[in-house]
């Protein structure tokens, strides 16, 4: 029986057994992530954004189907039809408070608020997750190329990533958007390529070093493989899972920085949850007794920021503990 068993062992496919040991090792990672309510908490919130910004279609039709009808006069200076500059001529005062036509209210253009947020949402994860991909392989190459290597390329890529952490990232990008017209693809790709050459290339190139003291870099030394082939076969696959943890922070990162140049009005980007604060801020209604009585100007885009960007923070020291052993609790 038991030479059997090891018969059918040893013929059972590979990717079967691979896929066995990943069930377990997810099931076993997914126990202990369980345990921080507030990972949990900024998974279920990026998850309600995720379905929030997937909807947005359909809230144009329900709503007009409901309550809009033939009412809502709709333009817009780039399309024939879009809600999101669309302008409610049956309502005479703008902006107008959250109502069943309007459920967050209309801004000083008359434009509908909730119509606002989810459009913008599915940019806002693709500013971000864009982003900090960007950085995570730039990052994550330096890091273990610096390792690896030492010597000149080590001091040339560490000097470089002091240089770019000497400079805030949010004053560098005011700079830029003076000589770049930052659009959202172009915002995502300089957000990406800054942070990459900043501190993240120190962190990951710390681990990388604990790497390449084991044994089986030696062996693949020994065995004549190739310098490019141990970096990217050996080294970057077991850093991969701190760099992923440092994705999460970049994500929170580049949204952040988006809206705060958004309100500042140095993008150009259609629609962001910054450029709705933006909107409220330029005509006025930020300044004093008017914060507090026109509070969905403000607030929506304000609450949904600060949500979006604590989820993925919340998510990332979730996953800290999962990846990293020292912080293990068993």
């Amino acid at each position: 029986m038991a030479n059997t068993s090891i018969e059918s062992v040893i013929k059972e496919p590979l990717w079967k057994i691979r896929l066995k040991l990943w069930m377990r090792s997810f099931r076993q990672n997914w126990e202990l992530f369980k345990e921080k309510k507030i990972a949990l908490f900024g998974l279920g919130v990026i998850i309600f954004f995720a379905i929030f910004g997937a909807l947005y279609p359909l809230y144009p039709v329900v709503m007009k189907n409901l309550f809009w009808k033939n009412d809502m006069d709709l333009y817009d200076m780039y399309t024939p039809y879009d809600p999101i500059i669309g302008f409610d001529a049956t309502i005479y005062s703008h902006p107008s408070p959250p109502s069943l036509k309007h459920p967050l209210g209309t801004d000083p253009l008359g434009r509908d608020v909730l119509s606002q947020l989810m459009y913008s949402t599915p940019r806002e994860f693709v500013l971000g997750i864009t982003a900090a991909l960007i950085t995570v392989i730039i990052g994550t190459i330096i890091g273990a190329a610096s390792a690896y290597f030492g010597g000149l390329v080590d001091t040339f890529f560490m000097r470089l990533a002091d240089i770019v952490m000497l400079f805030p990232l949010l004053a560098l990008l005011m700079v830029l958007s003076a000589f770049i017209e930052l659009t959202l693809f172009k915002l995502a790709l300089i957000i990406g390529l800054i942070s990459g050459f900043g501190s993240i290339t120190i962190v990951l190139k710390s681990q990388a070093l604990t790497v390449k003291v084991r044994p089986f870099i030696e062996a693949a030394k020994s065995a004549g493989a190739s310098d490019g082939y141990i970096i990217f076969k050996h080294i970057i696959p077991n850093i991969l899972p701190l760099s992923f943890l440092y994705m999460m922070f970049s994500v929170t990162n580049a949204i952040f920085s988006e809206a705060v140049l958004s309100f500042l009005g140095l993008v150009n980007i259609r629609m962001s949850w910054g450029i709705i604060i933006h909107t409220a801020q330029a005509n006025g209604y930020l300044i004093g007794s008017f914060i507090a009585k026109y509070w969905w100007l403000w607030a929506p885009p304000g609450v949904s920021i600060t949500l979006l960007c604590s989820a993925f923070y919340f998510l990332g020291r979730g996953l800290e503990e999962i990846i990293n052993p020292r912080l293990r609790k068993r």
